[in-house]
């Protein structure tokens, strides 16, 4: 929270401004919602230490011609994904389930974070910004890492 440097306190008056700082990363498609199709919103996640896909946030909806371009690359889950069986919930705290569709964690996707992370994963729904063809998921930052860049 920020406020003019002349600005003086004012009690019980909206005088401060909410500054959030985005950092760009990389995180791996391990889930959607919508269709293979028409993909609206993307479940990501980051391999951690022993090598398991660990969910790391949920975008917020895809502008259409993001879901058209990921539509082209996404692929149904074959059997044992790593998320088989895990419940996953509509937003932070929430106990409402969210059905998801998976997909081949094969593919890596260029966000825009915020800095709340808590065990590991982003409190704030994150920002899609491109696929990362060029990046491997082994390069994508381990589990907890925060905003780091790919390694790839």
């Amino acid at each position: 929270m920020i406020r003019g440097s002349g600005q003086r306190y004012l009690p019980g008056a909206r005088a401060l401004y909410k500054v959030r700082c985005r950092d760009s990363t990389e995180a791996v498609v391990g889930a959607i919602t919508g269709t293979v199709r028409r993909p609206q919103t993307l479940v990501l996640g980051r391999l951690d230490a022993a090598g398991a896909l660990r969910a790391v946030g949920r975008s917020t909806p895809l502008q259409p011609d993001a879901a058209r371009e990921l539509a082209e690359w996404l692929s149904p889950a074959e059997p044992g994904h790593p998320w088989e069986g895990v419940r996953f919930t509509t937003s932070w705290g929430s106990r409402t389930p969210l059905d998801v569709v998976l997909v081949e964690p094969a593919l890596v996707s260029e966000i825009t974070v915020d800095t709340a992370l808590e065990r590991g994963a982003w409190r704030h729904p994150v920002r899609f910004a491109r696929l990362r063809l060029d990046v491997a998921v082994a390069d994508v930052p381990p589990f907890g890492a925060g905003a780091e860049p790919a390694s790839g």
